[in-house]
This record gives C-alpha cells, structure tokens and sequence, in this order.
C-alpha cells in the first residue's frame, strides 16, 4: 500500500464501530513481532521508548533526524497503518509532518504541551496543512495534555479543558483528540459527551477502563505508550536474575528475531 493508503485505512479504523488499539514499538524488531500478530491492524511507536533505545530522555531531547530515521525504518517495515509520536512536532509541526509522511507514516500524534490554545490549534493546522499539501489523509491523533500537565488542578477545571481544546483541535481538521490520563468510566464518559463519539484517543493505564469497557463508552482508539517497552525491559531483566542464580533458558523461546 502508498503511504496515502495507508493513512485513509488509520483514518478508517479511528472512526470504526471497533475500539482501534495500537500496541507501542520502538524499533523495527518490535514492530514486526506486533505486526505479525493476527489481532493487529495498525501501529503506533512511543517517543519516550524510542528516546530511550538511543540514550535520550524524553521530550523532544532526541535529535528530529534520529527519531524520524527510526520511525520510517518500523513504517517501511511492516505491513500495516503507522501512526508516529512525533511529540509537539519539534518546533515546527507542519515541517515535522512533512517529513514523517516522507517516511511512510500514516499518522502521528501531536502533543500541546498545555501551550495557549491559540498556539496549539496553530500547530494542528500547520499539520493538517502539510498532509494535505502532501496529498495524503493523513491520521492526527492531535494529544491534549490538561490531565498530563494539569496536575493539582480540580478535576473539573482539567476535563473541561480537554473538552475546549478537543473541540478546537477537531475543528482545525484533526482526526482524533488524544487525552492520556489515569480516569476511569465517568471521565471518559464526559470526554466522549463533550468531544465526540469515536473522536477520542485515551492510554491504557491501570485504572483505565479496559478495552471491551472503552469501546462501550464511545472511544476510539487506545495506546499503550512507554509501558509495552517496560514490559520487555522487565522481562529480559528477570531472565538474567534468574540466569545469575545459576537458572537456565526456558523452554519454547520464540525464534522473533
């Protein structure tokens, strides 16, 4: 499939009846073990996972040309939609945009960092712009970070906040509003009332409603973010505890790689 292809298929599976979930890669070994899972129709990497594999922290402290390398190395290695975090776009959404779909990426998330409202919604635009002056449809997970960067506020005041900004975010031609937090059903229930059936994106964190429950409530599609990488990180480190406690290789390794 064209990149284009690719992306009308990740806008097409935001606005499915069925909660879209993408599992989180960091590198093109992870991508093609997730892929090759029948239960799999897109894919979205994590920044912090990425940033990490070459030595970065996150926030956007990965150089642009290292992420955007690593990004269109998992897209051009599977066969499925790629949506990318590309953060808050690196100081030039349209640009980074750009760039991505001259990757192969399908989609992207596009974070606020709780900037002015005008200035986020100018950056959405700016990638909106960019995709379509790229002729492709592209999928803009476009992320609000009023829960992320809104600790301490009312839980009132951070919901509504989403609310504002999801409504203008889709307004500038977003696809879907991003709003990762630790909330359960009320919340994402009000976050669904005020932004739009099958317009919100949310990550799977203990304490979140689980899948079946999402889909229920109206949610489009949920990620998993750094975790997936924590998840592997933990098991290889279990393995060489028990491997230093004088342990063997378990039976049945799976020949992934």
């Amino acid at each position: 499939m064209t990149t284009a292809e690719h992306a009308a298929e990740l806008r097409r599976l935001h606005t499915a009846p069925e909660l879209l979930q993408v599992v989180n890669v960091w590198d093109v070994v992870s991508a093609t073990a997730v892929a090759a899972l029948p239960g799999t129709r897109a894919l979205a990497t994590a920044s912090h996972s990425i940033a990490a594999t070459y030595g970065y922290p996150d926030g956007e402290q990965i150089p642009l040309d290292l992420m955007l390398d690593m990004v269109g190395r998992i897209a051009r290695g599977v066969d499925v939609p790629v949506s990318a975090d590309l953060e808050a776009g690196y100081g030039d959404a349209g640009e980074t945009i750009r760039r991505a779909i001259g990757e192969g990426v399908a989609g992207a998330n596009l974070e606020d960092q709780l900037k002015p409202l005008d200035e986020a919604v100018a950056a959405v635009r700016a990638a909106v712009a960019a995709a379509d002056a790229e002729g492709v449809p592209f999928a803009l997970n476009a992320r609000t970070d009023a829960f992320v960067h809104g600790r301490g506020r009312p839980l009132e005041v951070n919901v509504a906040d989403a609310i504002e900004r999801g409504r203008a975010f889709l307004d500038a031609g977003a696809t879907c509003v991003f709003v990762p937090g630790m909330f359960g059903d009320d919340v994402v229930a009000e976050l669904v009332a005020g932004i739009g059936e099958l317009r919100v994106s949310v990550i799977g964190l203990p304490g979140v409603p689980a899948p079946a429950r999402l889909q229920e409530l109206g949610v489009a599609r949920v990620s998993y973010g750094p975790t997936t990488q924590r998840v592997a990180l933990g098991a290889l480190q279990d393995l060489a505890t028990s491997l230093y406690d004088g342990g063997v290789l378990p039976e049945g390794i799976r020949p992934l790689n």
